[in-house]
């Protein structure tokens, strides 16, 4: 088949082109290359069709699209970003350029989509109270969080919760601007399925490392940060007191994850959307990933600051058994040889 991926020159969308040529397929790169992600332009794969365009520009999109077969959609801005000031652009990029690329795909009569989500649409993971069963932590606050107050308690009896794996059912609450335009995302691709008769698999990735990740930017995710620091000889910087759980899941994983949408996204009915978490299926604190990559490099121990981002959540751990049971997806890459392998591998200047 011959695969659009938006944003493929990306650091997942370029090691999601890699996985498709080497499963055979044909490969269209659609990329704007922002200066966010790119400050200079990342070497093309041979072989692959490449076009420097922005999605949000129609005739560019339906330039794209032109006898493709599926689309890979990676394009959009990541992380946290910043301050609220980002806003704009990232509902522009994820959300305007979303609708663009859905509305084009309508009118070439294109119906196979892989969605690239991502776990922050939950918001906080999935807790129990041990009166009260499942619960929903509020807000943190302001108060909490200046005192090193970080794990959340029960909204209902003020007991810590327990954390443990969240499942695709689990309540959307995004709880920062990139949050909700990925949630955004999910809605516009199922009005889209809904109207045309397409299949969407829309992928929850968690959060993910590898060589490629973008170097120096508040942009990326802190796998990158703290691989950053490393590489200007500094100490990594740990927020909150390091125990902030997570599935960190390696890039090649995730390429692996989209062959595997891909090949599903025909099962699913006409009109469905159907999401699945990408975890490693093996959390990890943050502090405990700063310590793994300052030991692999060889380079300062992490300095636990205590220092806090309103909009973080706490702990959010995958249940990938979605993805395992239906589409046979399997993780290859174990925590220790990922991080050993990301301590020495370069990193992408932005």
């Amino acid at each position: 088949m011959l695969i659009l991926v938006t944003g493929g020159a990306g650091f997942i969308g370029s090691h999601i082109v890699t996985a498709l040529m080497g499963a055979g397929h044909e490969v269209r790169v659609l990329d704007a290359l922002l200066p966010a992600a790119h400050r200079k332009a990342p070497p093309i794969p041979d072989g692959v069709d490449w076009r420097h365009a922005d999605v949000r520009d129609g005739a560019a999109t339906a330039d794209a699209l032109r006898g493709a077969d599926a689309v890979c959609h990676q394009a959009a801005m990541v992380g946290l970003g910043k301050d609220l000031a980002d806003a704009p652009d990232y509902v522009g990029c994820n959300d305007l350029g979303t609708a663009v690329l859905l509305a084009e795909m309508a009118r070439a009569g294109l119906r196979r989509l892989v969605l690239a989500s991502s776990m922050v649409i939950y918001g906080e993971g999935r807790y129990e109270c041990p009166r009260h069963g499942a619960v929903r932590p509020g807000p943190r606050r302001v108060a909490d969080l200046d005192t090193g107050d970080f794990e959340p308690p029960c909204p209902h009896c003020g007991t810590p919760l327990a954390a443990g794996l969240v499942g695709e059912e689990h309540p959307a609450d995004p709880r920062n601007v990139y949050a909700a335009t990925k949630l955004a995302q999910e809605h516009l691709a199922a009005a889209w399925a809904r109207a045309t008769g397409g299949r969407v698999t829309a992928l929850r990735y968690h959060n993910v490392y590898g060589p490629g990740m973008p170097r120096d930017t508040p942009y990326a995710g802190v796998a990158s940060l703290f691989r950053s620091a490393l590489a200007r000889g500094e100490a990594p910087r740990v927020f909150e007191d390091g125990g902030q759980r997570r599935d960190f899941v390696h890039v090649r994983d995730v390429a692996s994850a989209n062959l595997a949408a891909l090949a599903g996204v025909d099962g699913l009915p006409a009109g469905g959307l159907r999401a699945y978490n990408v975890g490693s299926g093996d959390p990890h604190t943050v502090g405990e990933m700063a310590a793994a990559l300052a030991g692999a490099h060889g380079g300062p121990a992490p300095v636990v600051t205590g220092e806090y981002r309103l909009g973080d959540v706490r702990h959010i751990t995958a249940s990938s058994e979605r993805l395992r049971d239906e589409l046979g997806w399997r993780p290859q890459v174990a925590f220790a040889e990922g991080v050993t392998e990301f301590a020495a591998a370069p990193l992408r200047a932005v």
